[in-house]
């Protein structure tokens, strides 16, 4: 593709992605060949390796971006990932600015960070290594997931950090560190989401979600959100085999 991932979202192109849950690549090119634009491969839930992350990335080349969410903000996570040919990696657990400011740097190239370079997928193994080294830090997007309430706090000085290229907010967790686990409509967990999103807006980061249903998707985009997730594979699957069976049996 050739807009990068962030340059789709500041553009106000609202990319529209899913969650991958499930290790096979079919999946994923079938979701790429019908018009997602990003999928959401998800390391941190499930039993995804990081070959199966690979091998997704290897389905989808060109089609959509993929985005990898690593186990942990481990730096050694975040470099894995990226080698393994991700658009861009999706950090989890960041509680703080200084989380936040290790993680960016992991995933940039000196100057901008510490990534170390090696012979990988992302550089053709090797006979891509210098252009793709010298474009990394722009094209390869790291993006911070703010799903604790210290993050909340401290949102301010997380959207400051040179090399952040976009928050993605994780209402769920976001809830249950709140002390109110899965009350996503509770004023308090409402008005810790409404902050993260009117800080995004002032510093023009690009802000994403996840949703479960279109309609759902559809007002978050809406309310501003640069990209937004709808559904999880192994959902949708689900949801549409039960239908068909209920009704082959009317």
């Amino acid at each position: 593709m050739k807009s990068t991932f962030i340059q789709r979202a500041k553009a106000g192109l609202h990319p529209l992605g899913t969650l991958i849950t499930l290790p096979c690549p079919e999946i994923v090119e079938a979701l790429a060949d019908i018009g997602f634009d990003w999928l959401w491969i998800d390391m941190e839930h499930g039993t995804l390796s990081l070959r199966d992350a690979q091998q997704m990335l290897v389905a989808v080349r060109g089609k959509a971006h993929g985005l990898v969410r690593a186990p942990t903000c481990d730096p050694i996570w975040i470099r894995q990932v990226l080698d393994i040919g991700a658009d861009g990696v999706i950090v989890p657990l960041v509680r703080s600015a200084a989380q936040a400011a290790e993680a960016i740097q992991a995933g940039k190239y000196p100057p901008e960070g510490t990534r170390s370079a090696g012979i990988a997928r992302a550089n053709s193994f090797g006979l891509n290594f210098q252009p793709y080294v010298s474009a990394a830090n722009s094209k390869t997007a790291i993006i911070i997931q703010v799903e604790h309430i210290d993050a909340v706090r401290d949102i301010e000085a997380i959207l400051a950090i040179p090399g952040l290229d976009g928050i993605l907010v994780g209402p769920y967790d976001l809830s249950g560190s709140m002390n109110l686990l899965g009350q996503l409509k509770h004023p308090e967990v409402s008005a810790a989401i409404n902050r993260v999103l009117s800080a995004c807006k002032l510093r023009q980061i690009p802000i994403g979600i996840f949703a479960m249903t279109a309609s759902e998707a559809k007002l978050l985009r809406e309310s501003g959100y640069d990209f937004v997730a709808v559904g999880i594979d192994a959902t949708m699957l689900l949801t549409s085999a039960r239908e068909v069976l209920n009704q082959s049996r009317i």
